[in-house]
């Protein structure tokens, strides 16, 4: 391929090299995206159906249901197909889709664990206010100024990195398209990589400032109520948030803040696969195992059926 020819068709590297590997990741990401459609449809629907979870904390977390299992449905089927095909490869058009729903929802879900933040921030320390300033009109314009963004700078990241030129190897060395990989294809000048950089850091620092300031106030407010059994109820309210707001922003900034010029290793695809497969499927968990009032619903819902 001479310099003046332009990519038409990505290769990726995939998972590994390993053929007696194929068989068990196959399976093993099978089951995990299995386990991310029931348990996200499942929250949804549990959510959807339950009267008395008809609130903004509920709300936000079926619609962070929804974002998972898109985001999850964007990268795994491809992902499970190409862990049995010899060639991995993906159309320049295919990838530029793929990366821009990616980086949108990805987005999407930060700016939505930012709004739970919020609503938790006003439930335990403007308790009487709640019901006022968490209204369903507002609830409603958060999701969509959440979902506006997202989108947004997904069209200008994806339109700069698939405006470069990929004039050489049209190998990625990943399992999907993302842009540490692609910029290291890239044989333009764009300044992609700071783009990414401002992006992640306006999305991803400033969702996580929201974050670190709502629960800042939310703690200072739990220590002064005076009974242990108020602490506990007001904490447990917010723990399983808390777990699942660090277990994204640390696997996100390990993989975007970065130098453009850093290798990918095999540590970096370990981890961009815990995000984009493994967090879908852990996040209904964690909201379910750790929430009294969903765990009390679906056990009603269970014993219901017998």
């Amino acid at each position: 391929m001479d310099n003046t020819t332009q990519v038409r068709v990505f290769v990726f590297s995939g998972l590994t090299d390993n053929e007696k590997l194929v068989p068990f990741l196959f399976i093993f990401f099978l089951l995990v995206y299995m386990v991310t459609i029931v348990g996200n449809v499942g929250l949804m629907s549990v959510v959807s159906k339950t009267t008395k979870l008809h609130t903004p904390m509920y709300y936000f977390l079926s619609y962070l249901s929804m974002v998972d299992l898109c985001y999850s449905s964007v990268i795994t089927p491809k992902m499970l197909f190409d862990i049995l095909s010899k060639i991995k490869s993906i159309s320049f058009n295919g990838c530029a889709l793929q990366f821009f729903f990616f980086a949108a929802l990805v987005v999407i879900e930060a700016l939505i664990l930012s709004n739970m933040s919020y609503d938790r921030y006003i439930a335990i320390c403007h308790p009487l206010s709640y019901v006022s300033i968490m209204t369903k009109k507002k609830c409603l314009c958060l999701v969509l100024l959440a979902s506006f963004f997202g989108f947004l700078q997904s069209s200008v990241q994806t339109s700069c990195v698939f405006s470069l030129q990929f004039c050489g190897s049209n190998v990625i060395d990943h399992f999907y398209c993302d842009i540490p990989p692609l910029l290291t294809l890239s044989c333009s000048t764009l300044p992609c990589d700071k783009l990414t950089v401002f992006f992640t850091c306006l999305c991803g620092i400033g969702s996580m400032m929201t974050i670190l300031i709502s629960y800042t106030l939310i703690v200072s407010s739990i220590l002064r109520i005076k009974s242990a059994e108020g602490r506990q109820k007001a904490f447990s309210t917010c723990s399983s948030h808390l777990m699942c707001v660090s277990i994204f922003y640390g696997t996100v900034f390990f993989i975007y803040l970065r130098s453009s010029n850093s290798a990918f290793e095999k540590r970096d695809k370990v981890v961009s696969v815990f995000y984009t497969v493994v967090i879908p499927m852990l996040n209904p968990l964690i909201y379910s195992l750790r929430n009294q009032e969903v765990k009390r619903v679906i056990v009603e819902a269970v014993q219901k059926c017998h």
